[in-house]
């Protein structure tokens, strides 16, 4: 798999999530380091408040949104790197009317998703 086309990969829709759909670009089987994932969420949509065991490392592609990383309230847009260390609460809401799309690298590591209660 050294090349092919991103439009040819499934998106599945993300649990938890509002109009949010995944689609794995590279995966843990595939690099030895880290998955390579790419995001959509939708106008309106957005993802609650969680925690991951991984860091991400983001890259947004299209649209803007209000990313919330440790209490602190950011406003995104394309061309714009995100960096959430692991177990820091965050979240995601689509302010645009178009749809936010961003890649998210991850390590090659266990992963949990847990939601962060009010």
């Amino acid at each position: 798999m050294p090349v092919r086309n991103s439009q040819n990969i499934p998106e599945t829709p993300v649990a938890n999530g509002v109009g949010v759909r995944k689609a794995v670009l590279i995966s843990a089987e595939e690099a030895p380091n880290f998955a390579m994932r790419r995001f959509t969420i939708e106008t309106g949509g957005g993802m609650p408040l969680h925690t991951n065991l991984v860091e991400h490392e983001q890259y947004v592609l299209r649209g803007r949104a209000r990313v919330r990383i440790a209490g602190e309230i950011f406003e995104v847009s394309a061309g714009d790197v995100l960096f959430i260390p692991a177990d820091v609460p965050h979240d995601y809401t689509n302010i645009g009317n178009e749809p936010f799309v961003f890649l998210c690298l991850v390590p090659n590591q266990k992963d949990v998703t847990t939601l962060v209660e009010g």
